[in-house]
């Protein structure tokens, strides 16, 4: 979709046009619930967050500003949906133990190598505070006082969900026997995509690793 299009499809939402909704909710949904898997703990879940996304986003697209990227704007409320909805809905606190989640089986993993699907599969077997503070810190780029900040906790508890949250990670990537493989074609192109920017999956992996 060209950038014309695109602001007439917004301008044309703008009137409560349903059509036009819906071509727009279908043309970012792969975009918004990669964002959302990040998060969810499940498909269901990420589902569930992405629908609110998605309804914040015709709620407030008047306040959307045409100077700067539409997909960075849609992929901002996503990722603040995921953020609200774990804090309104942890079942867990956010300085639980680690012991809480459960490592994946190596038949889980269909591949023989690591690959973003696996990866994303791990990162959704975390307990809910440390794949929110690793989503933050790692995905989006966050400080540790900037997710104080957003999640309300100190910043000794951010740095310490992320410590156990890499720990948790290296101790399932080194258990699956399923190491990423950098000079693959199949770990180049996977990336995680983040508003504009791209992540790639080698990065990720090195950030979990060290």
């Amino acid at each position: 979709m060209g950038e014309a299009e695109l602001q007439q499809l917004i301008a044309d939402c703008l009137q409560q046009n349903r059509t036009d909704q819906k071509v727009l909710y279908r043309a970012f949904y792969g975009f918004a619930m990669s964002i959302c898997l990040r998060y969810a703990g499940n498909r269901y879940e990420a589902a569930e967050i992405m629908n609110q996304g998605f309804l914040k986003v015709f709620t407030n697209l008047h306040k959307y500003d045409t100077g700067h990227p539409f997909i960075a704007w849609v992929g901002r409320i996503m990722m603040n949906t995921s953020v609200d909805y774990y804090k309104n809905n942890l079942k867990l606190p956010l300085n639980d133990d680690l012991d809480a989640a459960e490592d994946i089986g190596h038949d889980e993993l269909t591949n023989q190598k690591l690959n973003y699907d696996d990866l994303l599969s791990m990162i959704q077997q975390l307990p809910n505070a440390y794949r929110t503070v690793f989503n933050l810190f790692a995905i989006e780029g966050f400080s540790y006082e900037e997710i104080a900040a957003q999640l309300g906790i100190s910043t000794g508890t951010s740095k310490s969900n992320l410590f156990k949250a890499r720990e948790k990670l290296k101790t399932m990537v080194l258990n699956s026997g399923r190491l990423p493989d950098d000079g693959s074609e199949d770990i180049r192109r996977k990336i995680i995509t983040i508003g504009t920017f791209s992540l790639g999956l080698s990065q990720l992996i090195e950030l979990i690793m060290r």
